[in-house]
């Protein structure tokens, strides 16, 4: 009998804490992004990012590298890991592929029914599309 109810507590516990870190995600607060010297790439969501090698703004890959680290780590590392490895709750960003642009920009910009908060209003496009010149750089892409 003894036995029924210590599974049971473990499964509990272990059910709050799942729980717990689903939830847990929604609850991040954006920090601001200093662009630098990038250029604003307004409010329309563009399709691909402009910063990767071949692109239109592909000379400031660099420096976009470096704004995308900075703000990855005030904004996404938190539940997306550090140098974008996840723990298993989250996506693992370092999978996308350059195929996968329009996904990434949509679930940044609008967020997910599924506790990724919408970052629209907080991170402009320049700052989102740092980001993911950050991550396809510690992506090996």
């Amino acid at each position: 009998m003894s036995y029924s109810k210590s599974i049971q507590k473990i499964l509990c516990a272990g059910a709050l804490v799942w729980a717990a870190a689903a939830t847990g995600h929604g609850n991040v607060t954006p920090q601001p992004v200093d662009t630098g010297d990038l250029p604003d790439l307004g409010r329309e969501a563009l399709n691909e990012n402009p910063f990767r090698d071949g692109n239109e703004l592909s000379k400031l890959n660099a420096e976009a590298v470096e704004v995308g680290m900075s703000a990855y780590a005030g904004n996404c590392a938190g539940c997306h890991g550090i140098e974008a490895q996840s723990g298993g709750l989250t996506p693992d960003l370092r999978e996308l592929t350059e195929w996968d642009d329009e996904y990434f920009i949509g679930r940044v910009m609008n967020g997910t029914d599924r506790g990724m908060p919408s970052f629209k209003s907080n991170l402009g496009q320049t700052a989102i599309w740092s980001i993911r010149t950050y991550v396809e750089s510690v992506s090996g892409q």
